[in-house]
């Protein structure tokens, strides 16, 4: 094989890269405008203004094109949120930051919120959103985290790590519920406030 038709296979994959993350990207916003049921592949054409047939030379269909939504948020958030939480070497401040890092991706990135709530909510879609590991898989990761902390005496050891894990996932979920309802909803107060919470609940006393 020529070096150059290598060069080319390389650059025509390179695009179709990007050509498929323009489209999630503009999924997830048309999702967040018009709902759901209203984000078709033509309304999406329309934003990035490219023909319908694109898309679909790319996704074979809408599950497809969501699945790939559903795929790229939770990377996104896992890409900001991981780093900040990982590099905590105290139970307290691991919670801390699991906490105010989840919200305040929530606040900056609201078009994700609004679409994988809306995606999350449909009868037809709704499959896709619960089936991704990465979203099945939060309370665990939050667990073992609690368990871990516990273990060093880092976080008291006399609450469930399993309970708490779902009662922090479960506050954290409810304001991006509230989020999609009232965009003027101070997502900062709120991370302060349960914040705070979750540390007197997991804290051992000085």
């Amino acid at each position: 094989m020529r070096p150059g038709r290598w060069v080319e296979g390389q650059d025509r994959t390179f695009i179709e890269a990007a050509r498929r993350a323009q489209i999630v990207t503009a999924a997830i916003d048309t999702i967040a405008e018009v709902g759901y049921a209203g984000a078709s592949f033509a309304r999406i054409a329309e934003r990035l203004g490219i023909s319908r047939g694109l898309i679909s030379y790319h996704f074979a269909g809408k599950e497809d094109l969501m699945r790939q939504v559903v795929h790229e948020a939770a990377e996104e958030a896992k890409a900001y949120i991981a780093p900040r939480v990982l590099s905590q070497s105290t139970g307290p401040a691991m919670l801390s930051a699991y906490i105010e890092s989840n919200l305040a991706f929530m606040r900056d990135h609201r078009n994700n919120v609004v679409a994988m709530i809306g995606i999350a909510r449909s009868s037809e879609a709704g499959h896709v959103f619960h089936g991704d590991a990465d979203v099945v898989n939060a309370v665990s990761a939050l667990e073992h985290g609690l368990s871990d902390f516990q273990k060093v005496g880092q976080l008291r050891s006399d609450f469930d790590p399993r309970v708490m894990a779902v009662a922090i996932r479960a506050t954290i979920d409810a304001a991006s519920s509230r989020l999609a309802m009232d965009p003027a909803f101070d997502l900062d107060h709120y991370s302060s406030e349960i914040t705070t919470t979750f540390l007197l609940a997991t804290t051992i006393e000085a």
